[in-house]
């Protein structure tokens, strides 16, 4: 591959421009607030059993760009799935800033877990950031599966593509374009993967095309601003709402 030959000719300046953005880049806090709630649905059938997600990852998915969970992904996408599917819906958030996908797995079994119906794992740009090889991601993430459906019982876990790295306003090039070109193929692999027979049923990816909006982002340059937050909420709410019309179907 194309990046594979020229990132040994680009790794100094690459590697210059990480650390200057380790020193001078602006590190925004979790948001504040409970981890875990409930998002009523008006539509909700007097005695119908409420829907439960978690959402487990790095930093993106605790929010960070948002000042208090409320404004953060976990909440919003709970009222987000009540809206679509008539049902309340309980949630649980399980993420901290920084976490690989090995990060994510460690953290989970450390958990004691609730029975979920379904579960969002936003992980990948700190494999990128860390140079984790895909494989090794990969096999962290299938763990994650066997964990969760194991402890859990889910019945569909999302795992959400990388949006495009190299439009956030953080990042200078080449390094913007690296990244952008890491996430990309870190998409595709994730994606063969979620494909294949034998999880297709359990596991999807969810690609997040168009929406790395720059006047969208936090103050970082880096994180999802909550409006944006937002529209990612409602883009998982479909997705998820038609894997469980479907999986309603075929039981």
């Amino acid at each position: 591959m194309v990046i594979q030959l020229i990132k040994p000719v680009l790794a100094p300046m690459l590697i210059a421009q990480a650390k200057h953005l380790r020193r001078v880049a602006l590190e925004l806090p979790e948001p504040v607030g409970q981890r875990h709630g409930v998002a009523l649905s008006p539509d909700a059938s007097r005695g119908a059993p409420a829907f439960s997600v978690l959402i487990a990852g790095d930093s993106s998915a605790a929010g960070v760009g948002a000042a208090t969970q409320d404004d953060a992904l976990a909440s919003q996408l709970a009222a987000a799935l009540a809206r679509r599917i008539g049902r309340d819906v309980n949630w649980h958030l399980f993420a901290r800033t920084g976490l690989t996908s090995a990060g994510v797995l460690a953290l989970l079994r450390a958990q004691s877990l609730p029975s979920v119906d379904a579960a969002v794992v936003i992980v990948g740009v700190n494999d990128i950031t860390n140079n984790v090889a895909i494989g090794h991601a990969l096999r962290a993430r299938n763990h994650i599966v066997r964990l969760l459906h194991a402890r859990t019982g889910v019945g569909h876990v999302l795992f959400p593509g990388l949006p495009a790295v190299e439009r956030f306003p953080l990042l200078p090039q080449p390094l913007a374009w690296y990244g952008g070109a890491e996430a990309r193929r870190s998409n595709h692999m994730q994606a063969r993967w979620a494909a294949h027979a034998r999880r297709a049923a359990l596991v999807s990816h969810l690609p997040m095309d168009g929406f790395t909006h720059p006047k969208l982002m936090a103050e970082d340059g880096f994180h999802p601003s909550p409006a944006l937050y937002s529209m990612v909420a409602a883009h998982f709410a479909e997705h998820l709402a038609l894997r469980v019309e479907t999986l309603a179907a075929l039981t």
